[in-house]
């Protein structure tokens, strides 16, 4: 199966829910008025895009409608396709253009940050990229092993402490032995806490600035694990850890298990932080790149 039809089927929950519900309040109008745009803004909230989004695709919708004088309301629908298109933005895949580059992986426990790590170790193995990951997350009670698993079944080898070591010593170690090893990408675990912002700030801090220590000029990605399937509350967990560190791009996992995948287009629109990485089943591969257009394809299509 090819990525746009895994895609396609990763959104059907989506799909079947969101777009069913447009395409009965479509069709249930015979001209375009404000009850229209009223309703349409109604079922988009339901359909777990966010207020502010909702509205302002609506607004956009009532300006397109009136520039090209629509008047049917079928026709509204590639018009919608559109503007969430143009909400999604631009396409920004990983920066790994330095030897090595570093990838953390931040998230709270539950988002599916460790098969994340497993799932992005294994297509980067599959690229023919040497992978190193480190251990960070040494404060949950089997983190590390499960860890092991992942890394065992992606191939590429894990760098780890004891259980209550110090996360920013695990990264030091790898960014050593990945320079001793010509490694081409260093992935590293976080502890998923959220409770204490300061403290997880002042952590991400100290593996950065270790990172910047140890590999000087290196790219960094920090990637934040999304469970999608949380919807609303996934973008309250994007803000808080955006106060705490500076995101470069989001992983939105679980995607297949949803009905939510709108919060993609809220999460671009209100947060402006990119969507990379979607995940779109359990297995080791079902990770792939975010194509925006892709996604409202697969989201559009009869």
């Amino acid at each position: 199966m090819g990525f746009f039809e895994k895609l396609k089927a990763g959104l059907k929950k989506t799909k079947d829910t969101m777009m069913s519900k447009i395409q009965r309040l479509l069709g249930s109008f015979t001209k375009i008025d404000e009850d229209l745009f009223e309703a349409l803004e109604e079922t988009l909230i339901l359909c777990d895009i966010g207020v502010n989004t909702s509205v302002k695709i609506c607004e956009n919708l009532r300006e397109r409608v009136k520039i090209k004088k629509i008047t049917d309301p079928l026709l509204i629908k590639d018009e919608l396709k559109e503007i969430i298109v143009e909400m999604l933005g631009e396409d920004q895949p990983l920066d790994l253009s330095t030897k090595p580059s570093v990838v953390l992986v931040i998230g709270v426990n539950g988002a599916g940050k460790t098969t994340t790590i497993g799932k992005l170790a294994y297509n980067l193995r599959s690229e023919g990229k040497e992978v190193l990951v480190a251990a960070g997350d040494t404060f949950r009670a089997a983190a590390i092993d499960q860890l092991e698993v992942w890394t065992n079944r992606a191939g590429c080898d894990i760098i780890k402490h004891n259980e209550g070591s110090d996360p920013a010593a695990v990264v030091y170690d790898a960014l050593n032995a990945a320079k001793s090893r010509g490694a081409d990408v260093v992935l590293c675990d976080t502890a998923g806490r959220l409770h204490n912002k300061k403290n997880l700030m002042n952590e991400l801090k100290k593996i950065s600035r270790i990172v910047h220590e140890q590999a000087e000029g290196c790219s960094l990605e920090v990637l934040l694990a999304l469970d999608s399937t949380t919807g609303q509350n996934a973008v309250n967990q994007a803000r808080l850890f955006n106060e705490a560190c500076d995101i470069s791009g989001i992983i939105l996992t679980k995607l297949d298990g949803t009905a939510k995948g709108g919060i993609v287009i809220t999460i671009a629109d209100e947060l402006h932080i990119p969507v990379k990485l979607i995940t779109l089943g359990e297995k080791i591969g079902d990770m792939q790149p975010f194509v925006a257009r892709d996604f409202a394809n697969a989201l559009f299509e009869e």
